[in-house]
């Protein structure tokens, strides 16, 4: 899942300063490289409402976490019942065939 306008804004280099309300807005995982690689790039990002301490930003990424593995389990068995629903429907229209064709 390509966020293209996160993508635009780190690569257009004329942009030198993000300001986001919380770091998760810019991405769930990984803030601190993007954030590293933006000032070695002579930019930087602007973080607004800021953790107010690390147990909380601690607890926003675990929270993160177990969200984005729901969405993929359910995602994964949400696909799964779809797959099989087909399947069926192939196979009952090969068995309406099969009838029709014996008749």
């Amino acid at each position: 899942m390509m966020r293209d306008k996160l993508l635009k804004l780190l690569t257009d280099s004329t942009i030198t300063l993000i300001v986001v309300e919380h770091k998760d807005r810019l991405t769930r995982f990984g803030f601190n490289y993007i954030e590293k690689l933006l000032v070695m790039q002579g930019r930087r990002v602007e973080v607004i409402n800021l953790a107010e301490n690390g147990k909380e930003d601690l607890i926003q990424d675990f929270v993160s976490i177990v969200t984005s593995f729901c969405a993929r389990l359910y995602g994964q068995r949400r696909s799964k019942r779809k797959t099989e629903r087909i399947i069926a429907e192939l196979q009952g229209a090969d068995e309406k065939s099969d009838h029709t064709s014996q008749t």
